[in-house]
């Protein structure tokens, strides 16, 4: 890409998004189906029927985008001009999750908004499908992707192999890290915010509190924590949830289950009534999708959740009533941060980035129905809490091996 072209589009304020059903007929573009091919086409819904109450007061929504053909859209000048164009391959769960993909997306549409990029999205049902839509962008032709967005450490071994069949493309990738010059990578202390958000259950659960629709019961101290594919990543929020439940009370059981899937609520109300039924006042999902089904379970048991990736209070609000908190995971920092990159001619390929609680990468954000029915001496070891990991006063493991 020459850098009178990066220049000049640093200044297109358009804002049209392209979604599958747009790519049609794009040379190389990716097809709906995730196979290979160039004609392909998808109305962009998310794959996990999701009803799309992932939308949040913040923009997102769960919907995928508008569909269209390609346009051109105008500078400030009235000038009609190439804009940049990125491409979002998804993590499986879709969008409409109101958790890590719809955050990714907010990173995009922030993007698209402010930087007049355009955006192509794309959904895969699972993971054979990342290696075909991360070289369909890459071999697109109209548009040409100038960057790649590949969301979630599932997509690491395909953009692997991805990364090195196509050096001149640029690719992000989040929750992992791919060796190669032409991939910015951004990690995140996921490890540090389920530590806050494990004290604040750990010390909520050896009381008799109770507020919106759930209640803590006097006869337990006991929490539980749902993962989706059980990996080293998930396994960070597990372990700082149950060290900072430690933290607080090293007498309160966390009781864990690890799905399989981002994309079941079904198995994760499954899991999370359980958890209840054995005594769990509050279960902290890190699950995607799946999570649903634990703010269900909660709500039909009286009890309590605590969300992931976003403020899940906002994005899945029809169980505000039972979200105590959230551990928001900045995904859209990301992705924004990789996009403004390489508009500045500055894009980080061959780099690490983490982003933990001192750059505000993740966070404890209470629920907007809840938050103030926590009492202020939880709130307040919270916030110490949060000091002292910045500070390297408390050290978070990242293996609940080492809890």
């Amino acid at each position: 890409m020459r850098l009178e072209d990066i220049d000049r589009r640093t200044f297109i304020k358009g804002t049209s998004v392209v979604g599958l059903a747009g790519l049609a007929g794009c040379a190389g573009g990716p097809s709906g189906d995730g196979s290979s091919g160039d004609g392909g086409s998808s109305d962009g819904s998310s794959g996990d029927g999701d009803s799309g109450d992932g939308s949040s007061g913040d923009g997102g929504s769960g919907d995928g985008g508008d569909s269209g053909d390609m346009e051109e859209t105008e500078t400030e000048s009235g000038g009609m001009e190439d804009p940049i164009n990125v491409g979002m391959v998804y993590a499986t769960g879709g969008l409409g999750d109101g958790s890590f993909n719809d955050q990714a997306q907010q990173g995009a549409f922030q993007a698209r908004d402010e930087l007049g990029v355009q955006i192509g999205e794309a959904q895969p049902d699972e993971v054979a499908q990342f290696s075909t839509f991360q070289q369909q962008f890459a071999q697109s032709t109209d548009p040409t992707y100038e960057l790649v967005c590949c969301i979630g450490f599932l997509q690491t071994d395909a953009l692997s192999s991805t990364a090195g069949d196509f050096p001149d493309q640029n690719f992000m990738l989040v929750d992992s890290v791919v060796d190669a010059p032409n991939v910015a990578n951004y990690v995140f202390a996921e490890h540090e915010g389920s530590y806050l958000v494990g004290q604040m259950a750990g010390m909520l659960t050896s009381m008799d509190f109770s507020a919106g629709g759930g209640a803590t019961s006097p006869d337990s101290s006991t929490v539980g924590f749902v993962g989706g594919v059980e990996s080293d990543l998930i396994r960070k929020f597990q372990a700082g949830f149950e060290a900072g439940v430690t933290a607080a009370d090293d007498g309160v059981e966390v009781l864990t289950n690890y799905t399989g899937s981002f994309n079941d609520p079904a198995a994760g109300k499954e899991a999370a009534l359980a958890m209840y039924n054995n005594g769990a006042d509050i279960v902290y999902h890190a699950s995607g999708n799946t999570g649903t089904g634990v703010f269900q379970a909660a709500q039909e048991q009286g009890k309590f959740a605590i969300g992931v990736d976003r403020d899940q209070s906002v994005t899945k609000d029809s169980f505000a009533d039972v979200i105590l908190a959230s551990m928001v995971k900045r995904v859209d920092t990301a992705v924004f941060s990789s996009i403004q990159a390489l508009v500045d001619d500055e894009f980080p390929g061959g780099n690490v980035t983490t982003l933990g609680l001192e750059a505000e990468g993740v966070a404890a954000v209470y629920g907007q129905q809840l938050g103030s029915e926590i009492p202020q001496e939880v709130k307040d070891a919270v916030a110490s809490s949060r000091e002292a990991i910045i500070a390297g006063d408390v050290s978070v493991p990242t293996d609940p091996s080492n809890v």
